[in-house]
């Protein structure tokens, strides 16, 4: 098994740096595939739903993604499809799902910044979706998306156009349009996504947004949970909601995943 070709710093909690183009496409795939078979094993594969996507890091308008009617737990490197600004497979063999390209084609065009975006319908995101609310600052780990998270609050239907998708990335934020960028939106009656830096770190947020909303959705069950003070919230997150940290989150899981699944990288 050979693994990418890349520079290490010293510090194993920061990102790699490359040697060139081809480590830096073969280490978004690994990790992909990887996020996709940790998605698996947490429960996130619901049908045909779901998809992770991955810029690549030489032709940036294009992106990697799962291939339709694969099942999360089964995607190897080379079972990733490469998909073009028109939605064209233009390596590798399968098909692309028309919601995954409707939604992350538009936020991988509106945020120049985003590497990656991760969005499934899982049980409590998909509950608490339900709400049509923002997340609160309940616990440590919410506070990780205190101020930087979205709520998309007009759902019509299954996401089958690129309008759609372009309504879900602007209420994200768009970066020629001034607004405020979030790494977390809320899809009303729909789900949630997440964006990140890396691979690594858009897997880590929507995992932690799961949490997050299961944490909730206990919590208001039993009771009227107590906020986190604002000041406190926001500190919280500037520490622990940083790029940084969604990337460094991920490493326990990229060991893990891999130590048991090796298979993932052929």
């Amino acid at each position: 098994m050979v693994q990418t070709s890349l520079v290490r710093p010293s510090n194993p909690f920061q990102p790699p740096t490359f040697v060139s183009i081809e480590s830096e496409r073969r280490h978004r795939q690994e990790r992909l595939a990887a996020a996709f078979r940790v998605f698996a094993r947490l429960g996130f594969a619901q049908g045909l739903a779901g998809h992770i996507t991955a810029r690549d890091p030489e032709l940036t308008d294009h992106f990697w993604v799962n291939p339709f009617g694969i099942h999360f737990s089964r995607i190897r490197v080379s079972d990733l499809i490469l998909v073009n600004s028109e939605g064209q497979v233009v390596q590798g063999e399968g098909k692309v799902s028309q919601a995954a390209f409707a939604i992350h084609s538009q936020i991988h065009e509106a945020r120049p910044d985003v590497i990656a975006a991760a969005h499934a319908h899982s049980f409590y995101g998909k509950t608490w979706s339900s709400l049509g609310r923002l997340l609160d600052p309940i616990t440590q780990d919410s506070c990780a998306f205190y101020q930087d998270h979205a709520l998309f609050d007009d759902f019509t239907g299954i996401v089958l156009e690129t309008s759609e998708g372009k309504r879900i990335a602007q209420a994200l934020g768009d970066a020629s349009g001034g607004l405020r960028l979030r790494k977390a939106e809320i899809l009303r009656n729909h789900g949630i996504l997440t964006v990140g830096h890396s691979v690594d770190e858009a897997a880590w947020w929507y995992i932690r947004l799961e949490d997050t909303a299961k944490a909730q959705l206990l919590a208001e069950a039993v009771g009227k949970p107590i906020l986190i003070d604002h000041d406190i919230a926001l500190k919280i997150q500037q520490r622990g909601g940083t790029h940084q940290a969604g990337w460094g989150g991920f490493q326990y899981l990229w060991d893990e995943i891999t130590h048991d699944q090796p298979d993932l990288f052929d």
